[in-house]
């Protein structure tokens, strides 16, 4: 498991991908190339894997991001540490608060 900020990257077995998971659309790429999990609305930075792979967002409001990166990729963000992480298959959650009458993604 890997957290970096307010966003959980937690690795999941193949065997255990939600059914229809290939035909869930896939994130676009932002202009320099990585894979945006978060975007800090504060401060305009992000929390992005660099490498080959693919991102996918499950269904809902809140839905989590499946994350797919066949060969290895590293997270980044301006204000933290790169994270390695191993080929293989990811759920990414971010971090959520309650505000009295709903549920909502922290602010960055």
């Amino acid at each position: 498991m890997y957290r970096q900020g307010d966003v959980l990257i937690v690795p999941i077995e193949e065997a255990a991908l939600p059914r229809g998971h290939e035909e869930l659309p896939r994130e676009p790429r932002d202009g320099r190339g990585r894979m945006v999990l978060a975007l800090g609305e504060v401060t305009g930075h992000a929390h992005a894997v660099v490498g080959p792979g693919h991102l996918m967002r499950e269904a809902g409001p809140l839905g989590p991001l499946l994350l797919h990166v066949p060969d290895g990729a590293r997270v980044v963000h301006e204000e933290h540490g790169p994270i390695p992480l191993p080929k293989g298959w990811y759920r990414v959650i971010r971090q959520r608060e309650y505000v009295p009458g709903s549920v909502r993604i922290v602010a960055d």
